[in-house]
């Protein structure tokens, strides 16, 4: 028996239960023989290079040597185990030879040139692909773990045969998992699977894999929950073994006296199918009716439809369960009809029904479209009986090329990994598959990038309908578009996939460059003569490779946003420079470190620090007080401070205070403006026109709560004092896209 694996308690249910999570397996202890390998590859590759195989098989042995694994086990046995996996998906001879040796280059002396040698270039880049993605193990990190997902999802678009041999290493390190004696690494292995691999094994459509991924995490992460389903698993299927085998024998009979030569298999639900019913719709054990569903196994798809007319005529179906999959397959290639009837003894109970082929691609997904023809093996895209096997790849590749940081990516790619199906079709008759709960702006991206970026809104059934509207199956959706491709930050939330959200994301990030960029160009000119530099004698691509932007277009968005202030700029275009300030003259930039020099007061003692409090800002010009504060010094308010009102009852704590000279004459302050504006192309640039205009130097800008049609903007300033500050906020108010302008108090 392998490790973490349970005997089969239904012989017919194609599907295991598994044992508790406090009962441990021992190991397996025998290795699978080379003889043994190489049998089960000739039973469906009768032309297989054996000597190939043994030499690979020999090679991973000996490099191994005397590692062990956690379990005692030599560590060449998992490998050997990996390799027996893929024989079951029925792989090519090159996966086969890289299950053997996937561990080698990582774990060995053996290097990528001695395999391609020994091997073969195929091999080679293939056992390169699996030792990078296993370099790149998920970790407790979100952020590594985004990352790294995004190199995964790159190297199996390239050969989904990588992904195939790490599903596979994956299974046997989770099948071995209870050998670990650190329960936090158990908890963080199996919680990557969950997370990762048994979705992508799922979306891949290889059941056989995504199930047992799926039940291993959840004996790990659950264990009491899986203990306790088990367990009642176990007494029912005490009692209901005779009433499934009495429900084959009925639908069999049923199905034989029609003229069907049909194979009825009864199957028991996975516990952790059960659990995650159970939490999703807040029932108890005892509510599940479906525990036990039955697979109908036919020849083709002619009679899967003549023993679902058989089926229906002997027993009552039950409305809202029945789905054809034949007709209109799930986006993994899974074909299958699903039915749910009122059996015998007035039972409710689920029955699916294909073919023998449909069986093989629902159990194996993307492997089953990989298979021999004229002496070569692959998946061969014109036989059109085929579903293309990387098409559930295909949007989380398109997430990945719309950017964004790699957290937001994670959080697409698990959107497009985990959620239902609703079909929708476009006009002209084309299906569209969504998850459950999509909209018709998922329907746009869906069909095209450039058609959800322009997309106005919609008509479904044509009815003119919001775009919050969540599709049902067999609505027919028509896009309404314009011209322009506009961001509406708000979209996000009408969005429910992963590769809309993602492109809105995207859309909203490059109209938002392309502004501070256009800002940026205008801004970067009177930076330089701020700080008394010509701009026709500054090289800006100077400054460009000093500061490592790629781009001058990130350069210039980089000012735009304030990110960049114009003394870095002309520090990095001409080392060594002299600033001045915004006003034509160096200035002194008055922060806490210097306070003493622009702030007097009659009872202020020399050496007390003072603190420019940021609730108020206080800027020259503005009048002025100071809370002493013990143990920490003299804070410094405006008078008119909402803070002050904490310190009424301690008045004899106040000092008067008033700007020097030198803050009135030589200060450089922070102004803080707030406003809102048309969201509108340029209103960045006109922003900035004016404060450039008006001598002020951006620090930094921030928008927020950006709706279809108004911006709020956060504009740090350099200003000489209030005065200048207002006229800036006086002149802002004359932009006509400027619809209200404050300044910020903190």
């Amino acid at each position: 028996m392998d490790d973490g694996r349970a005997t089969d308690a239904l012989d017919q249910t194609g599907e295991l239960p598994f044992p508790a999570q406090n009962v441990r397996p021992p190991s397996r202890g025998r290795i699978l023989r080379q003889y043994e390998l190489i049998d089960r590859i000739r039973a469906y590759d009768p032309d297989v290079n054996e000597d190939a195989i043994n030499r690979a098989y020999v090679f991973a042995m000996q490099r191994h040597g005397s590692q062990l694994r956690a379990s005692g086990d030599p560590y060449f046995a998992h490998p050997i185990e990996v390799a027996g996996i893929l024989t079951e998906l029925r792989l090519d001879q090159a996966s086969i030879i890289t299950g053997l040796l996937h561990d080698t280059v990582e774990d060995t002396t053996a290097t990528s040139a001695e395999i391609a040698k020994l091997f073969g270039d195929e091999v080679a880049q293939l056992v390169d692909g699996v030792t990078k993605l296993s370099q790149l193990e998920l970790n407790s990190n979100r952020t590594k773990q985004a990352e790294n997902l995004q190199k995964f999802i790159l190297a199996l678009s390239k050969d989904v045969r990588v992904l195939l041999v790490k599903l596979a290493d994956r299974l046997h390190n989770m099948r071995t998992l209870h050998f670990i004696k650190k329960r936090e690494k158990r908890q963080r292995i199996a919680r990557e699977t969950a997370d990762i691999y048994a979705p992508l094994a799922r979306r891949m459509g290889i059941q056989r894999f995504s199930g047992e991924l799926e039940e291993l995490a959840f004996q790990h992460l659950h264990p009491e929950a899986c203990k306790t389903i088990n367990e009642q698993l176990a007494n029912l299927r005490a009692e209901r073994a005779g009433a499934v085998a009495t429900v084959t024998q009925k639908i069999s009979a049923a199905l034989e006296a029609a003229g069907i030569e049909a194979r009825v298999v009864g199957r028991e639900k996975r516990a952790y199918s059960i659990w995650k019913k159970l939490e999703r719709k807040s029932i108890s054990f005892s509510d599940v009716s479906d525990l036990y569903g039955f697979r109908v196994i036919v020849a083709d798809a002619a009679q899967c439809y003549a023993a679902l007319g058989v089926i229906h005529s002997a027993w009552s179906c039950v409305p809202g369960r029945f789905k054809d999959f034949i007709s209109v397959p799930k986006p993994n290639g899974y074909r299958s009809i699903h039915t749910g009837v009122v059996g015998p003894s007035s039972t409710s109970v689920d029955i699916q029904i294909r073919s023998e082929e449909m069986n093989r691609i629902a159990e194996d997904g993307v492997a089953a479209h990989w298979r021999y023809k004229n002496s070569t093996y692959g998946y061969h895209p014109l036989d059109t009986r085929q579903a293309d096997p990387l098409a559930p790849l295909r949007n989380l590749v398109e997430i990945l090329e719309h950017g964004g940081d790699p957290e937001e990516f994670l959080e697409n790619a698990k959107l497009e990994m985990f959620q239902d199906q609703v079909f929708a079709f476009t006009p002209k008759g084309d299906l569209i598959v969504l998850p459950y709960g999509a909209t018709p702006l998922d329907f746009a991206y869906a069909v095209h990038t450039r058609i959800g970026d322009t997309t106005v809104g919609a008509r479904i059934n044509g009815e003119e309908r919001p775009l919050r509207t969540a599709l049902v199956n067999g609505d027919v959706v028509e896009i309404l578009r314009s011209d322009i491709r506009r961001p509406v930050a708000d979209w996000e939330s009408v969005a429910v996939t992963g590769k809309a959200r993602s492109a809105i994301r995207r859309l909203v990030r490059e109209s938002e460059r392309e502004e501070f960029a256009t800002l940026g160009r205008r801004l970067a000119g009177h930076a330089l003569r701020r700080v008394g530099l010509n701009p026709e004698e500054v090289n800006l691509e100077d400054a460009r490779q000093r500061l490592n932007y790629e781009t001058m277009d990130e350069l210039y968005a980089a000012i735009g946003r304030g990110r960049l202030t114009g003394a870095s700029l002309a520090e990095a275009a001409v080392p060594g420079f002299v600033r001045k300030s915004a006003l034509g003259e160096p200035r002194l930039m008055i922060d806490n470190d210097h306070a003493s020099d622009f702030v007097r007061g009659s009872d202020l003692m020399g050496g007390v620090a003072l603190h420019f409090m940021p609730c108020c800002s206080p800027l020259p010009g503005d009048r002025i007080v100071g809370v002493l504060v013990p143990d920490r010094g003299v804070e410094v308010h405006t008078i008119d401070c909402d803070h002050l009102a904490e310190h009424d009852a301690n008045e004899d704590q106040w000092i008067d205070l008033a700007w020097t000279d030198e803050a009135k004459r030589n200060g450089l302050a922070l102004g803080r403006l707030v406003m809102s504006c048309e969201n509108t192309k340029g209103v960045f640039a006109q922003v900035g026109k004016i404060i450039s205009e008006c001598d002020g130097n951006i620090t930094n800008v921030r928008a927020q709560n950006r709706r279809e049609d108004f911006i709020d903007l956060l504009v740090d300033v350099e200003v000489a004092d209030s005065k200048h500050l207002n006229v800036i906020a006086a002149s802002l108010r004359a932009l006509p896209v400027v619809v209200d302008v404050k300044r910020l108090r903190g």
